[in-house]
């Protein structure tokens, strides 16, 4: 859950949110495959909780009045993936401040794979 408090009152916003928010823009970024999961447990207790296939390699944390949100992905193969990786950053950046208002610290991406297909 991200808190924020401003001079009207205090704002909290779900992790869900933000990781079914951050899982779709990711997912339709180019030359991204699919979301990866970010350790074994993850994927067992994401079906547990009911969380797509787009919003299992995403996670989202607050450092001071920011986000930090790290991705797991599985690219394309023969793409540009540090291109890929740019675009991401971006895209994710400026859809969470966009819709959200809050400030993204940081956005680090995790390549742990790549699909032929």
């Amino acid at each position: 859950m991200v808190r924020l408090k401003n001079h009207l009152g205090a704002i909290e916003i779900s992790q869900n949110f933000f990781v079914n928010l951050v899982g779709s823009t990711v997912t339709s970024c180019f030359g991204v495959a699919a979301m990866a999961v970010s350790h074994p447990a993850a994927g067992f207790w994401n079906r547990l909780k009911g969380l797509s296939e787009d919003t299992r390699g995403v996670k989202v944390r607050q450092r001071g009045s920011g986000l930090v949100i790290d991705l797991h992905i599985i690219v394309t193969y023969g793409v540009n993936i540090s291109a890929i990786v740019k675009s991401i950053m971006h895209k994710v950046s400026y859809t969470v401040e966009d819709i959200t208002g809050i400030h993204v610290e940081h956005v680090n991406v995790f390549v742990d794979g790549m699909r032929t297909n």
